[in-house]
């Protein structure tokens, strides 16, 4: 049992692609305990055979759509008649557009890598120091998988078997928790560094903004509300997502062509495939974790150290926080979800909750060294080695760690929205 996990976690951590990782070291058990490996190609072809798993490559389809039509500069406008007023308005605007961009995207990565290119360079022009301009720009970006269409959220409820709708119903509040712990400690920061604000727009401004900006909000209202509404699946509703899309580029923006769309094309269908070998190898390994009864023995571990539902939950964030230091967050999701779900239901978290909880931890492991994948983005961006851009993000982690505590102690901000329009 113990060189099953070890020999997944090294081979992960000496470069090998997670779904070969988990397939080699799934089918070493399978052979060393005599089990048929017949089993595993059932598996795998059970994890691969999944009509919930299509929403992936639509939610990456539309966010693809979306951001080669130009939608960014349009973000980012709406948010700086939102919130440009504030001290420090375009740290702020950051912000905001980060919170818009992650229900179009559903990616921490292409959040920064579309706004960071922008506003980092705007930033520093109008004053703001090069550091924290980077630092902001990574921190905001945790909100991309959180905020739905989330496409890490659609893997947890695959490999959680859970409503799909109600995890991305249930990641709206927590997102916002996030971006407005952010907020509060910009707008102290701003003060004490005197950063500019921009004037408060007039009427015929904010209309204008509005008028261009929201065929971008559109897009999580036609994806929540069609599940919300019972009117569709969130599969079909990421497919009318992709409709939208290609109406906004093709018709209303008019800068989408036909070359174009197929790039995006090629491009998410490798993705796409890609996922789909990872998940249908992730089938097979969470087969071999529940057949080994691993989860049970630490379950009884954990439970040997206390009793006490909120040491536990404590003693679970801390490791996802060390875990998402090393590991991207979908692949952490896939190796530690058959294994900590059990612990979580054992202690009385709703699973709901505790995939937004997962979610959550694991992407700020993006912001964190020494694997943090939106740190390289922004670094390569802003020209800043990653040790000065570690520097400049770790007192963004305080507001980060206190949203953190909040949605992992307080079930409500995630559950609400769910348990309120999805009864």
């Amino acid at each position: 049992m113990v060189l099953f996990l070890v020999t997944t976690v090294v081979l992960m951590l000496l470069g090998v692609p997670v779904a070969f990782s988990l397939g080699f070291s799934s089918m070493i058990y399978m052979w060393n305990h005599g089990i048929a490996l017949a089993n595993m190609a059932q598996s795998m072809v059970r994890g691969a055979n999944s009509f919930t798993m299509l929403a992936i490559p639509f939610f990456f389809m539309a966010g693809e759509l979306m951001n080669t039509s130009g939608i960014t500069d349009r973000i980012i406008r709406l948010a700086n008649v939102l919130v440009g007023h504030f001290k420090g308005g375009l740290a702020q605007v950051n912000i905001v557009a980060s919170v818009f961009f992650a229900g179009i995207s559903g990616s921490a990565t292409a959040d920064t890598a579309a706004l960071g290119s922008t506003l980092i360079p705007a930033m520093v022009k109008e004053g703001y120091d090069v550091d924290f301009s980077a630092a902001i720009t990574v921190s905001s970006s945790v909100v991309g998988p959180i905020i739905p269409p989330s496409i890490t959220l659609v893997i947890y409820g695959i490999i959680a078997q859970q409503d799909i709708g109600k995890l991305l119903m249930a990641g709206l509040i927590p997102g916002l928790v996030i971006a407005f712990t952010q907020m509060v400690y910009t707008w102290w920061y701003s003060h004490k560094m005197d950063y500019p604000s921009h004037p408060r727009a007039n009427l015929k401004e904010a209309g204008s903004a509005i008028y261009h900006g929201v065929t971008a909000l559109i897009m999580p209202i036609i994806i929540l509300g069609g599940v919300m509404g019972g009117f569709c699946t969130p599969t079909e509703s990421a497919a009318v997502a992709v409709l939208y899309a290609m109406i906004i580029g093709f018709v209303v923006y008019r800068n989408l062509s036909v070359k174009s769309f197929w790039e995006s094309l090629k491009s998410v269908g490798l993705d796409s495939m890609n996922n789909t070998f990872i998940l249908a190898c992730a089938t097979a390994f969470s087969w071999v974790i529940t057949m080994s009864r691993i989860s049970d023995t630490i379950v009884s571990l954990m439970l040997s150290i206390s009793s006490n539902p909120y040491v536990l939950t404590g003693l679970i964030i801390l490791f996802l926080i060390f875990v998402g230091c090393f590991m991207m967050a979908s692949q952490a999701l896939i190796v530690f979800t058959p294994i900590l779900l059990p612990i979580a239901k054992q202690i009385g978290i709703d699973p709901v909750h505790f995939g937004i909880i997962m979610v959550v931890i694991l992407t700020f492991g993006g912001c964190t060294p020494p694997v943090g994948s939106m740190m390289f983005v922004v670094s390569n961006i802003a020209h800043l080695s990653f040790a000065r851009l570690t520097k400049a993000l770790i007192p963004l982690y305080i507001p980060l760690l206190i949203a953190i505590i909040l949605i992992s102690y307080i079930p409500q901000i995630s559950l609400f929205l769910p348990n309120l329009l999805m009864k």
